[in-house]
């Protein structure tokens, strides 16, 4: 597919200002699409959207289908009546205190008192004017959803009254699925499910408002799919035949990448592998399903991990490092021809970072999909990264400053070595003075020197952290992949991103021929 030349902001919702301890589908969502499109933005990318478990991470989630309820708008749901003022100040007043960062277990108890309370009134309707227009809508999501719907809201309810258990910790019949205990749990439990339904209702509802509210002013939604989903899921449990699992649902095989920049240990991810021969047999139908779906939320996806389609790295289950997997060949052309085939042309970003072979790159340009650039990796001084080079890049592909794993960039350019990478502080600091000399600059706004590099190069499109736009440091990071918890938190204020900032970046956009106003007259608002 090919891409106009264009650029825009990487931030995830969670990341938005508001004052319900989280950002949410709400006003500030809005207002964030007003600031790209006054700074000649077209294109906002966010993390997957999918509900969050232990770890808060976008890429264990549990549904590859379903949304977070955390990002649903309790400002929204006042205004269509579903809660009061007063339930709404409340929840200000106990997560007020940390407006730059998200605390999850506040957020939850907070917002499932509001969900409870949303539900109750919802269930109360009476069906008259736009009370109907709510109920209608409900109805028909359910019907069109119901394939990945039901599942799903069967599968948290039974997680719910288990405290949370993951599913191969359930009692044998309701783990695997038999029709008798499902059916006896589903009669007992028929308005927890029901609630489930109804807040992924919610959750689609708002988040197609936005996305709409985005398309009319010319902003495109770059979504993301992790290639792996989580163990403990909906789609694991009600699809165990697709996974390497035992006959307890355990995986045998799970998913990492062996030593990299970021570790000396590899990344051991730990998510179920796909028994790829078993999904071939159907047509790969359930990972169609998968794209088409993100597809009616997004316009654009980024398909991450693009590396384990041609390759992924295996480990037995039980390792505590990623270190003794082993390379298993992936799906490859099949995979894609397939998807292409019932899909059409593709609108998809290959994330290809990482340990990238010849290989990996012709299956990538076999279906012309553009690769991903990172500025943070271009200036090694390793005689392997020289293709990594600005100088070096395609027009067909995306380049970013950085990503939600990589420090910011003036945090990277002003840190250590120590736990961020498997670099040397001399291998660092001597990238750091050739990124200079590149420059040409003294690096005192390094964030602006790498956004007009981005900007100026020849890839198609660009995409700037919101973190790198604000100047912030390593405080801002959103992930660190080595690390097990305090990731995923970071939010910003709405008084740092000022017209001042916005004047600046559409400024250069502008300069740089990918100003919104190049595609579409742009509306005031």
């Amino acid at each position: 597919m090919k891409f106009e030349r264009a650029s825009g902001i990487l931030l995830h919702p969670t990341s938005l200002p508001g004052p319900f301890g989280i950002g949410d589908l709400g006003p500030s969502a809005y207002e964030f699409v007003d600031l790209l499109v006054a700074s000649g933005q077209s294109l906002w990318q966010v993390l997957p959207l999918g509900p969050t478990g232990y770890g808060d991470s976008p890429y264990q989630c549990f549904s590859a289908f379903a949304g977070n309820p955390l990002l649903i708008s309790p400002e929204m749901l006042s205004r269509e009546g579903l809660l009061t003022q007063e339930e709404l100040a409340e929840v200000r007043l106990r997560v007020s205190d940390r407006a730059d960062c998200v605390d999850y277990g506040a957020v939850i108890e907070c917002k499932q008192r509001l969900f409870e309370l949303a539900y109750a009134r919802f269930r109360n309707l009476t069906g008259d004017a736009g009370e109907g227009d709510l109920r209608r809508g409900y109805e028909s999501f359910s019907a069109q959803t119901a394939w990945w719907l039901d599942d799903y809201a069967l599968f948290r309810s039974i997680k719910d009254r288990h405290a949370g258990q993951e599913w191969t910790r359930w009692e044998a019949d309701l783990r695997d699925r038999d029709p008798a205990a499902l059916r006896e749990f589903q009669e007992r439990n028929a308005a927890a499910i029901d609630q489930q339904r109804f807040l992924q209702y919610i959750f689609y509802r708002q988040w197609m408002g936005v996305a709409r509210y985005a398309n009319e002013r010319g902003v495109k939604i770059i979504g993301d799919i992790p290639i792996f989903v989580a163990h403990d899921s909906a789609d694991v449990w009600a699809n165990r035949g697709l996974y390497h699992l035992d006959e307890f649902g355990q995986p045998t095989l799970v998913a990492g990448v062996p030593p990299d920049y970021f570790s000396a240990d590899g990344q051991l991810w730990g998510n179920p592998l796909y028994r790829w021969d078993l999904m071939a047999k159907d047509g790969y139908s359930w990972w169609i399903s998968r794209i088409r779906s993100a597809l009616t939320m997004v316009d654009l996806v980024r398909l991450d991990h693009f590396r384990g389609f041609e390759k992924y790295w295996s480990v037995p289950a039980g390792e505590t490092t990623a270190r003794r997997g082993v390379w298993e060949p992936g799906p490859g052309a099949d995979f894609l021809a397939a998807i292409a085939a019932a899909l059409g042309e593709l609108p998809i970003i290959a994330e290809d970072l990482g340990l990238i072979t010849d290989e990996v790159r012709a299956l990538r340009d076999q279906f012309n999909l553009p690769g991903m650039h990172i500025l943070q990796f271009a200036f090694s001084s390793d005689p392997g990264a020289d293709h990594l080079k600005p100088y070096r890049f395609k027009p067909n592909s995306v380049v970013y400053t950085g990503t939600h794993d990589n420090d910011t960039t003036v945090g990277w350019f002003s840190g250590g070595a120590a736990g961020a990478t498997t670099r040397t502080q001399t291998a660092l600091d001597d990238e750091r003075s050739f990124l200079l000399r590149y420059l040409g600059t003294d690096g005192q706004e390094i964030n602006w020197d790498l956004i007009r590099l981005a900007l100026a190069s020849v890839a198609d499109l660009a995409i700037i952290p919101l973190q790198d736009l604000l100047g912030l440091g390593a405080e801002a990071r959103m992930n660190t992949p080595s690390r097990e918890s305090g990731n995923w938190s970071w939010r910003y204020q709405a008084a740092q991103l000022t017209p001042e900032i916005g004047q600046r970046l559409g400024e250069m956009t502008m300069t740089y021929g990918r100003h919104l106003s190049r595609h579409v007259p742009v509306r005031s608002t």
